[in-house]
């Protein structure tokens, strides 16, 4: 890896993290990233998240104030389904405050935890479906 002049501070970022009851795992699992690295981090981003599919909802001019909450589910359900920009954006802002460590992790298992991932992502923004209504 090439040196470069700015130091992550990885100490910080996990410093930032709020803790998460979750079962015991072996870190080095996909299990054990799950519940060190994903929910901490999802938890931290939360109001984040909310904030950027708001303004995707917004952007893209979803009625979702003017529909009945079942409505609402299955609309912001459409918008995580069929927007790849929003998806991108979403496992973005998670893996942005993964330490170096985290992330090579990561990579060597990429596919397995963007899944995961999009999964806790999705279930935590339709379950806050009345925030992002809230602030539409």
């Amino acid at each position: 890896m090439p040196s470069s002049p700015f130091i992550r501070p990885d100490t910080d970022l996990l410093a930032l993290r709020p803790s998460v009851a979750a079962e015991p795992a072996e870190p080095a699992t996909v299990a054990g990233f799950l519940h060190t690295t994903l929910r901490p981090a999802l938890k931290l981003q939360n109001d984040l998240l909310l904030a950027v599919v708001r303004d995707f909802v917004l952007d893209h001019h979803i009625p979702l104030a003017k529909a009945a909450p079942a409505d609402q589910t299955r609309l912001l359900t459409e918008l995580l389904a069929r927007n790849t920009k929003l998806r991108y954006t979403l496992i973005g802002l998670i893996t942005g405050v993964f330490t170096l460590a985290e992330y090579a992790f990561y990579q060597q298992h990429r596919s397995e935890l963007n899944r995961r991932l999009w999964e806790l992502a999705q279930r935590r923004i339709l379950d806050q479906a009345a925030a992002i209504v809230a602030a539409a």
